[in-house]
């Protein structure tokens, strides 16, 4: 060997020890971190209290007004505890299969669902799904927010492992079974059998017990007593699941298919029904969602939240929906459902809602805020008039209406009538069909979709059609939303987000979460004056009459929807959305399940306007005698109307001139025919005579 290759030789030997010497100390390194990072979590578990699960002791949320005054109190330390040995076999199997099919073997985390979770978290760029075991579920319920973030899922993990430490399985599930979520207001195992079923925890069978373990996904989608269908699809699921675990046979499977689903036809007392139920409901869920606070903390934490709820409007809103006579008659079988909501335009505070008529359900489904439905003519401001204002059209120009027909769409006027040319005031004011679908295909679809979505009212790909300026939507909207984009008009063309919250702060005064307001310029003061200057005509002399009231200056717009089914005597929903310069609401009338023998008389004009007007009519106390600021539109329109009047006028005295000639016409026709009558009969007189001569002398 030379020199030269010695030494090479010698260099890739020095290489090769020093670089086993650096993979050992990284080695070393690794593992002593790993040690170290394992010591950490486990001091974390160790360190950390889980005591709270022992003896639970929730104390009541309390709610306050808007003038800080307490207006209700929540809570759920009334929760029907039951021992695991109450609980039957086949709920622990069902909840198991369907939740976590690991429970019995791992110890608190499925590390397999969690790296599943982790890709698809990765692939998304967001945070989508989660791995949780019952006991992490446990943990989240009881000690955490639903925040989706990585920071809230490490101390999820770190709880989870401490109860699993400190408590048996048996125990968890107990825990866990006392603690969910089974929908209809009812907390734990033991109130969800009396609720759906009437019957003790301990009597459920096979099939409920499958059907309540369903209902833990989405309780309210789920609900047989809203989805009996998917209630019960969601129950085969479980029973499937069942047989895949080895709990049940296919023989067990299909006899609980078999039994019929009976559900407790006498509502369980709901023992947070406190004050104001329904603007509670939306306090909680907005607390949820808004701000990430837990179901079980709203309830139990002892919360202190400020809203924006108006007493006098909440109560006035209850008083009218209680009281049969302001709504048409229901069908023996279904009642007739309604939901309003009440926004303070400057604010966007939520000043009073109800989501429904007849028995409530703590956090059941609120018609005010969560319905959602296709919204009638009270689109038409939105998605046509107002895009029309800003392209240059004016309040008094002549619009078309004569029969229409684009690309096959033929839209018609409620009385089948046309009128030739129409202004747009009268097209407001009369709710015409034809003349907002005709203006829309003049200034453009696209610039009426996007009018719509700066309203806050989003849009699907279906909704990108004419019938938008009628309110034809795939699915459609809520009182809510349509309540807010009204706000634009009342507030100058500003609109301020819809909020119930002010401020939270938790057992000890300490402010956990603050509204923010967000508003949005969506049209110019001059375009919202120009809207409201029309929908004021709307209740002075138009659908909206029945909402007009001396003293306040109202503006609005009613709706109606078609029927799923040919039927022109009837229609799905009846809409009026109204305000005053200090309120604006919105009310919705229709079955929850429309069908052949379940729907609405064809005009909206005498239903939802007086709820509003009673309901305003309960809250005057608290409206002032403010005037809309639209002087100087009604200046500017004076000579506008007076044309249009003297106009109307000469249109009138024609009309009634024509209908003089026709009666004297009509009458000289009676006339000839009173004296062909008579002679007539002479004539069948003298004939009778005849014949009578005639039988006498054959005679």
């Amino acid at each position: 060997m030379d020199r030269r290759q010695h030494r090479k030789t010698s260099k890739w030997d020095w290489r090769q020890l020093l670089s086993k010497g650096i993979t050992k100390k990284l080695i070393v390194a690794g593992i002593i971190t790993a040690l170290c990072g394992l010591l950490i979590v486990n001091i974390f578990i160790w360190t950390s209290d889980v005591s709270k699960l022992n003896k639970p002791a929730p104390q009541p949320t309390i709610i306050y007004d808007q003038n800080g005054e307490i207006a209700s109190k929540i809570s759920n330390s009334k929760i029907e505890g039951v021992g695991i040995k109450q609980i039957p076999d086949e709920v622990v199997q069902a909840v198991i299969a369907t939740e976590d099919q690991r429970f019995y073997k791992h110890s608190g985390i499925n590390y397999f669902a969690i790296m599943k979770a982790f890709f698809k978290n990765m692939l998304s760029g967001d945070i989508v799904a989660g791995g949780s075991t019952v006991t992490q579920q446990l943990a989240k319920n009881a000690f955490l927010t639903h925040e989706r973030t990585y920071t809230r899922k490490v101390k999820e993990l770190i709880i989870t492992k401490k109860i699993e430490r400190t408590y048996s399985k048996d125990e968890i599930m107990e825990r866990y079974l006392n603690q969910i979520y089974f929908g209809e207001g009812a907390w734990g195992i033991q109130r969800a059998a009396k609720t759906y079923f009437g019957k003790e925890a301990s009597e459920l069978t096979l099939s409920e017990s499958a059907m309540l373990a369903g209902l833990i996904k989405a309780p309210s989608i789920l609900s047989p007593f809203k989805n009996m269908e998917k209630s019960v699809e969601r129950r085969d699921l479980v029973l499937s699941l069942m047989e895949k675990e080895g709990y049940i046979t296919q023989a067990d499977v299909e006899k609980a298919k078999e039994q019929s689903v009976v559900l407790n036809e006498e509502k369980v007392e709901d023992e947070y029904d406190g004050n104001y139920p329904y603007y509670v409901d939306h306090i909680i869920q907005e607390a949820m969602t808004k701000y990430k606070l837990s179901k079980n903390e709203i309830l139990s934490g002892g919360l202190h939240i400020f809203t924006e709820l108006n007493p006098t409007i909440q109560k006035g809103t209850e008083e009218v929906y209680q009281n049969d006579n302001y709504f048409p008659a229901s069908q023996n079988d279904q009642l007739l459902q309604s939901g309003a909501i009440f926004i303070d335009p400057k604010s966007g505070g939520i000043q009073g809602l109800v989501g429904g008529r007849g028995q409530h359900t703590f956090l059941g489904f609120n018609r005010a805020t969560q319905l959602v439905r296709q919204p009638g003519s009270t689109m038409k401001p939105l998605a046509v008039y107002t895009p029309a204002l800003e392209k240059g059209y004016e309040v008094f120009d002549l619009l078309q209406d004569r029969p229409l027909d684009i690309g096959g769409y033929q839209p018609k006027n409620f009385d089948k009538q046309y009128r030739g040319e129409v202004t747009m005031y009268d097209a407001v004011v009369n709710s015409y069909n034809v003349p907002p679908v005709w203006l829309l295909n003049q200034i453009g679809l696209q610039q009426g979709t996007n009018a719509v979505e700066e309203f806050g009212i989003p849009l699907q790909e279906k909704d990108h059609a004419l019938g938008i300026a009628l309110g034809g939507m795939h699915e459609g909207t809520s009182p809510l939303a349509m309540a807010q984009a009204y706000t634009t008009f009342a507030n100058n063309g500003t609109m301020v987000e819809a909020h119930s919250i002010r401020k939270i702060e938790d057992s000890d005064g300490k402010v956990m979460a603050k509204w923010k307001s967000k508003s949005t310029e969506v049209i110019k003061p001059e375009v919202a004056q120009k809207i409201t200057y029309m929908l004021r005509g709307v209740v002075k002399e138009g659908t909206g009459k029945k909402a007009f009231m001396e003293g306040l200056d109202i503006a609005g717009k009613t709706g109606s929807t078609q029927l799923p089914f040919a039927n022109e005597a009837g229609t799905k929903d009846h809409w009026f959305v109204g305000y005053t310069p200090d309120i604006v609401g919105a009310v919705w009338l229709g079955y929850d399940q429309t069908d052949e023998n379940h729907y609405l008389a064809p005009s909206s004009s005498g239903t939802t306007p007086v709820i509003f007007k009673e309901i305003l009519s309960k809250a005057k106390s608290e409206l002032s005698d403010e005037k809309f600021a639209v002087s100087t539109i009604e200046k500017k329109y004076k000579n506008e109307i007076k044309k249009i009047k003297e106009k109307e006028e000469k249109a009138r005295k024609e009309k009634e001139k024509e209908n003089k000639e026709k009666n004297k016409e009509k009458n000289k026709g009676k006339g000839k025919e009173k004296n062909k009558e008579k002679k007539d009969k002479g004539k069948e007189r003298d004939g009778e005579e005849e014949d009578e001569d005639e039988e006498d002398e054959d005679e």
